[in-house]
């Protein structure tokens, strides 16, 4: 059987010898009637260049491709429109320079492809002159689909002057769409990021955001129903379940998707693996949380409004936008509070990547692999035997193993919060359920870790930041914070850790049990 180019890849996936189907096709036939300017943002690795090579395909009118889909009956194959493709997603952007030779290689392959003879001499003009030649030499209009339109200013956003000048170039260089309406026919850009308009796409006031659009909430990646009916043959012996709490969880405000990437792998391999998060770790947001002293638990549960999840500026970066953006947060659910006014609960989207962002975090704070891998493994066991004292040492050898150095750098051993997130990051890179500043009646505990059907309430405490005389047991004891679990579970362990920032390590710890 031919070949399918990759954008159709992902509608067919291979399933032995014949294609199987994973239909997406009817967002394109709703996009192209409903409007002609589209932006749509979605994480790395989330089939958005593989939408955008489909909508290419259906464009150049190649019918044969979407035999079976639901486009093929209902897309007039007779009119073909001249492509224009950009994609920034390939290689690294170091500069300026480099994306200015990125923009001329696209210039020469128009060039080639339309056998343009280019009067003009700027990077912008060419692709004006591009588009209308293009349009005129082909009596129609032209598609003009962008793809990773933000990849060049993210590959330098630890730098943010060069990260300034790349936004402003690519501001230039967009900005010819807006002046070349009467020569396009449709126009849809993908990124991870959505900076305002204002920032990057001035002028074009019809661009038509689509990405928390409810009827466009499942465009990329697959939902369960879909997974279940197109791969039920790959899927016998499987447990759904577990597949669903591994990978499932994506969600821009309708019902949630898998990464395709992630559950093509698993599908391919049985493995459960952090498929996805292994494609790229994010340094530069572990950097943002530990500069910014975040309580790293709180990633479990944000509350945020629109203007949060909604724009992303170089010039006033934020942890959470960041956070949600690129895939490791995702929403929730969405309070209306007010009329028109929401509340966007983010979290976790799957195991997968609260494991593994986690685990990264721990790789940052210690640099040490063997010995943070060792720790894990021996925290299950002590946790298992119920040998406390040996759970003491595990993470009194984690403390230990910190470079001096590193405290020199990050100001955070005197904060309660950071040993807070240490021993929250070791259970939730194991994969168990934490619950982190859970509410009861008396207050908030600090984190509750549950085990086998055990429970183990924490409370932390920095000695030199005490203001009474209760210790971090006693304070959990005061304010009956096990009460709510006891009908639950029949052990119950409460569990004082008190540390000293001149000691950066613990210097008390009691167990009981309740």
């Amino acid at each position: 059987m031919q070949k399918l180019p990759i954008g159709l890849q992902s509608f067919k996936a291979l399933r032995e010898d014949n294609y199987l189907y994973v239909d997406k096709t009817f967002y394109i036939k709703e996009l192209v009637d409903r409007g002609k300017y589209y932006f749509l943002s979605r994480p790395r690795r989330f089939g958005k260049s593989l939408f955008l090579d489909t909508l290419r395909q259906a464009f150049l009118g190649r019918k044969k491709l979407f035999e079976g889909l639901y486009l093929y009956e209902r897309w007039d194959w007779e009119k073909k429109y001249p492509v224009i493709h950009i994609s920034f997603g390939a290689g690294v952007m170091r500069n300026l320079d480099e994306l200015r030779d990125t923009m001329e290689s696209f210039l020469i392959d128009w060039k080639n492809a339309f056998s343009i003879i280019y009067e003009k001499k700027s990077i912008k003009e060419k692709f004006k002159e591009a588009i209308q030649k293009a349009a005129e030499k082909y009596n129609n209009q032209v598609v003009v689909l962008i793809d990773e339109y933000d990849k060049p200013i993210l590959d330098n956003i630890t730098e943010l002057n060069k990260a300034k000048e790349i936004r402003e170039e690519l501001k230039n260089f967009y900005s010819v769409l807006k002046d070349s309406d009467e020569y396009l026919k449709f126009v849809f850009i993908t990124g991870v990021t959505k900076f305002s308009k204002v920032s990057i796409f001035s002028g074009l006031n019809n661009l038509d955001d689509i990405t928390l659009e409810r009827n466009y909430a499942t465009i990329c990646g697959y939902t369960q129903s879909e997974l279940e009916k197109n791969f039920a043959d790959r899927l016998k012996g499987v447990d759904l379940s577990e597949v669903r709490r591994w990978y499932n969880g994506y969600s821009w405000g309708g019902e949630k998707v898998y990464n395709p990437f992630d559950i093509l792998l698993f599908l391919s391999k049985k493995q459960f693996q952090n498929y996805w998060f292994e494609t790229g770790t994010p340094t530069f947001l572990i950097k943002m949380l530990d500069e910014n002293k975040y309580y790293i638990p709180r990633i479990e549960e944000i509350k945020a409004g629109g203007e949060i999840i909604s724009s992303f500026e170089l010039e006033a970066l934020k942890i959470e936008t960041l956070l949600y953006q690129t895939g490791y947060l995702t929403i929730e659910k969405i309070e209306e509070i007010l009329p028109y006014e929401y509340e966007y609960h983010l979290t976790y989207p799957n195991l997968e990547v609260k494991k593994a962002f986690t685990d990264s975090l721990l790789t940052f704070f210690s640099n040490d692999l063997v010995k943070k891998s060792e720790n894990k493994i021996s925290l299950v066991k002590k946790l298992r035997a119920k040998d406390f004292e040996g759970l003491r040492e595990v993470f009194y050898s984690f403390f230990a193993s910190i470079p001096n150095d590193w405290y020199r750098k990050n100001q955070l051993s005197g904060y309660e919060g950071f040993y807070a997130s240490i021993f929250y990051c070791y259970f939730t890179a194991l994969g168990l359920e934490v619950k982190a500043e859970d509410a009861t009646n008396q207050g908030r505990l600090d984190m509750a870790v549950f085990f086998e059907g055990s429970c183990y309430i924490f409370e932390f405490k920095v000695v030199e930041l005490i203001k009474d005389e209760n210790s971090a047991l006693t304070q959990i004891k005061t304010k009956g914070y096990a009460d709510k679990y006891k009908s639950q579970y029949d052990e119950i362990y409460l569990i004082g850790v008190e540390f000293s920032k001149e000691e950066k390590n613990i210097v008390g710890y009691e167990v009981e049990k309740f």
